[in-house]
This record gives structure tokens, sequence and C-alpha cells, in this order.
């Protein structure tokens, strides 16, 4: 049987200690220049101590002119080589495997910090988080500047593995850009980027090319893809399916699974029939038809609370690595948790302030939060206002748009 505390070795030979991962969230920890900073570096040094087999950041973009978030980490070029070493060498000396999740937004950048935003399609988004409806209409990208962002890609990855953390993951779901070039709803396009699914398929194929061109064959490359949008008209499980084959014959590494987008959040609050509830992740039905395709390990994130129901899940082989990302905010030594057994389960209930517009954006802000206390040195705080989170929020966002003048 197979266990969670098992190694498991990617396609290119990478072995991952464990089957325990933490998955990408948002972070918010850069500072005016988009550099990582001490207190985001700091954060990995406590997960790195916490057992895990991957760390997986959050989103860092390509292009200082498309940001997801006012403190996003950006990496185009390699000015900030010596905090990214150090951010890389947070995990030395230990068994666990730092990759960058890599992403530009498309449409899904908050128009209050970007002066255009760009997309496949002159679509915009219709949102109720926080990244909320705008009346920004996209720029549908050019044939040149899908090629300058596909280059982004690589250039970024390489200068990642030069610093050395150990692996990238492509962002291709949750209604970013990669995310946006394979649904039918954001991308309209006639030319040879959309129209067809090879075509809407051909973005994220050439990105993951270039970034193999760069880094080479024994550097992992992983994606996050969406099982599908929850959208109408939008990508389906069925265009998800063939997604997850072209890029397993392409060579991919590990492929994460999780759904929706910031118009449909099913990844925040999932989108589960009753009869899957006790199997906790949101997308499990969805991974057990993926796996019958493709023999690339999966992992699946979103949902998973107790090590009773990840043991199951990995026992069963439909998934390779369990990815878990709000409880590395609560408990930060989750890996070390699980593996001792000196934990059963991992609840992460929120504050939230009883006004529908602002508790939305707790999903996000409230953990973001958290991951700045571990990086202060200070201890997960359960009961922590959703007041003054939100008031330091919109302090940020203002601070934000000065720094920018």
């Amino acid at each position: 049987m197979t266990k969670l505390k098992d190694p498991i070795t990617l396609p290119n030979g990478t072995v991952l200690a464990n089957r325990i991962a933490k998955s990408a969230m948002s972070e918010n920890l850069s500072n005016k220049t988009h550099e990582p900073t001490s207190i985001l570096i700091n954060a990995y040094k406590e997960w790195a101590k916490g057992g895990s087999g991957l760390l997986i950041t959050g989103n860092v973009m390509i292009d200082s002119k498309a940001l997801g978030e006012p403190m996003n980490v950006v990496i185009e070029d390699d000015r900030h080589a010596q905090q990214l070493k150090e951010w890389a060498a947070t995990v030395k000396g230990t068994d666990t495997h730092l990759w960058v999740q890599i992403n530009h937004p498309g449409r899904q950048a908050m128009d209050q910090i970007n002066n255009v935003l760009k997309a496949p399609s002159a679509i915009p988004l219709k949102s109720k988080s926080r990244k909320k409806a705008t009346t920004k209409i996209p720029k549908a990208l050019t044939h040149d500047e899908i090629l300058d962002i596909i280059k982004r890609f690589g250039t970024t990855a390489r200068i990642l593995k030069e610093a050395g953390f150990t692996g990238v993951q492509i962002h291709g779901a949750h209604g970013y850009l990669v995310s946006q070039f394979l649904s039918p709803y954001a991308n309209v396009r006639e030319d040879e980027w959309g129209g067809t699914f090879e075509k809407r398929a051909k973005f994220v194929l050439e990105v993951y090319k270039e970034i193999r061109s760069q880094v080479g064959p024994d550097f992992p490359v992983g994606i996050k893809l969406n099982s599908a949008d929850f959208q109408k008209g939008g990508f389906s499980e069925e265009d998800s399916m063939k997604v997850i084959d072209l890029l397993s014959k392409a060579g991919i590494d590990l492929i994460e699974i999780s759904g929706g987008t910031y118009e449909a959040p099913a990844m925040m609050m999932g989108n589960r029939k009753q009869s899957t509830k006790e199997r906790e992740a949101y997308f499990i039905d969805y991974i057990e038809k993926a796996r019958k395709i493709t023999k690339t390990p999966l992992m699946l994130t979103g949902g998973f609370r107790t090590v009773s129901v990840m043991q199951n899940a990995i026992a069963s082989e439909k998934l390779d690595v369990v990815g878990l990302a709000r409880p590395y905010c609560l408990f930060p030594n989750i890996g070390n948790d699980i593996l001792n057994e000196s934990q059963s389960t991992f609840p992460v209930n929120i504050n939230k302030t009883g006004v529908k517009g602002i508790d939305g954006m707790m999903n996000i802000i409230w953990y973001e939060a958290q991951i700045k206390r571990l990086g202060l040195g200070k201890l997960p705080k359960l009961k922590l206002s959703a007041w003054s989170v939100f008031f330091n929020y919109l302090f940020l966002i203002f601070k934000f748009k000065l720094m920018k003048k």
C-alpha cells in the first residue's frame, strides 16, 4: 500500500521525499521593487522545517506590467539574484524541494494597480471577489506580445534555476492567462491561438516547451491545471483531460489538479457532490478519471483536512501527492505532524466580518496575514480579526499606489 511517507520519482528522475506538498497561496510579500522580502523568505524557512516533500511558492509574476496583486514578487531579469538565492536556500539541509509557481494574470489582474490589462481576447472579468468587476476591457494580445510572454515564462524559469530553486510550476488554473487561453469563454480569437481546442491549447504547450528549452531535461517543470472552470461555455472537463494527455506526452513532471476561476471560485469553496464530501477533496471524482489516461504523477489540492482521508487517497493510487494550502498558514509544521501521526485533523476556520462583500476577500487576505505573521516570527493567530485584516489590506493598496506615483 502506498503511504504518505513514501518517496516518489518524477518523470525526469527527481525524487520527492514524501507525498505531502504545500500548494501555492497568495502571499503579497514583496516590496516596492517586487523583490522577495525577508518576511517572505523567513516564512519559507519555517515551512522548510515542516517535513514536507515539496513546497510550491505563491504565484510569481513574469512581467512587472502585469500584476495579480499589489505586492507580487516579479522575476523578469536577474536584478533580484541575491534575494532569490536566499529564498532558494531556505530548504538547504532538508529533504524538501522548493518550486516557484510562475504566472501571468492576463485579464485577471487588479485594475486598481495595472494601467492596461492584456488578455487573449477583449472580454472583461466579471468577479465578485477582491478582483472586482472592472469597467476596463482588456486589450487582446497581439501575436508578437504572445510570443514575448512565452519567452518570459522561459526566462523566469531559467533565472530561478540559476538561483537554486529545485523546480517551477506553471500556473495554468484559476482564470489566469494560461487558463484564459484554454477557455472558449475567455478566448474567442480566430487566429492560430484560438478557435479550436488545438489552437487554444497551443499557448500552454509553447510555454512548457520554452521553459524546457531554457532549463534542460533534469529540472522539474509542473503545472497547476483546472479540472474545469465551472462557467457556462468555459474550459470543460473533457478539454482538461485532453490537456493532461498533451502535457503528459510532452514530458511534464507533475500535474496539480484544482478548479474554478475568480468568477466561479470552486478552488475556494469546492464543487462536490454529497456522495464525495466524506472524501474531503474538492476534485476527487475528476482525478480518478484523469488517472486512467496518464501515468504522469498527479497532485490533488483542495479540501484535504484529515490525515486518514489523505492516506486513503494516496493508498488508492488515484493520486500521487496530497496538496495542502490553507492548513500551512495555521499549522506550519504540518508535514511532520502528518508523518509522525501527532495530529489527525487540520481545521482552517477563519474569522469573518459579517459583510458579504468583504468576507469573500477573507478567503485570501486572512491567510496572507497569517503568512506574514509566520515570516515575522509570530505564531498563527486563530482569532485574528477580520476587520483588522481588511483595513490593513486597504492600507496596502493605498501605499502601493503612492509608491508607484
